[in-house]
């Protein structure tokens, strides 16, 4: 447990330093062949959801508005396997339909909300826990939001992604969907 503390801190303040410029440009193009923990996997176009507790800050306003008038997006996430992105993105797609949230493809001008992911799996002995970022940026790539989680996968074998259950990643993608709509419910208040 000592070796995992250190390493979850600085793979967090890594996250939230990647995540303070908000002028980069978002590439929603499918990456470049790479390996599969490194790579930038992009999500159907059919999928919205997954993150956990926000910090509760905000970059800039967003107007209010009904959920249904919202047109969410999804970049490539970056940093988790292509297998452990299919369970995510279903599910996101699924819950997203649920909360009247509309998903557009990649490139989309209807575009409202853009979804950045940054996700990390971390093994200490036998327990893995994915750590995710996801930036909530308007058209122009401001950051709006920020949600951000943890989620500790069933103790088994293997390393990193290659221990996280497709049940993990649904979790994720649950809590994520409902941390935009909390956010975006305030928002119209």
């Amino acid at each position: 447990m000592k070796r995992l503390l250190p390493a979850v801190s600085g793979l967090v303040a890594a996250l939230f330093l990647a995540g303070c410029t908000t002028n980069a440009a978002v590439n929603s193009a499918a990456p470049t062949a790479q390996a599969p923990a490194a790579s930038a996997t992009p999500l159907p176009a059919t999928t919205a959801n997954g993150a956990a507790p926000t910090d509760g800050s905000t970059k800039a306003a967003l107007p209010a508005a009904d959920l249904s008038s919202q047109r969410v997006q999804f970049a490539p996430i970056v940093g988790a396997t292509v297998q452990s992105v299919g369970p995510l993105a279903k599910e996101l797609s699924a819950r997203a339909q649920q909360r009247s949230l509309k998903l557009v493809p990649a490139n989309d001008p209807s575009t409202t909300l853009l979804m950045k992911g940054y996700f990390s799996a971390l093994t200490d002995s036998s327990q893995t826990t994915v750590i995710y970022v996801w930036d909530v940026l308007d058209p122009a790539g401001n950051r709006l939001h920020r949600i951000e989680g943890q989620q500790k996968a069933p103790s088994g074998t293997g390393q990193g992604f290659a221990a996280v259950t497709d049940d993990t990643m649904r979790s994720i993608a649950d809590q994520t969907i409902d941390q935009l709509v909390a956010w975006l419910s305030a928002r119209k208040a």
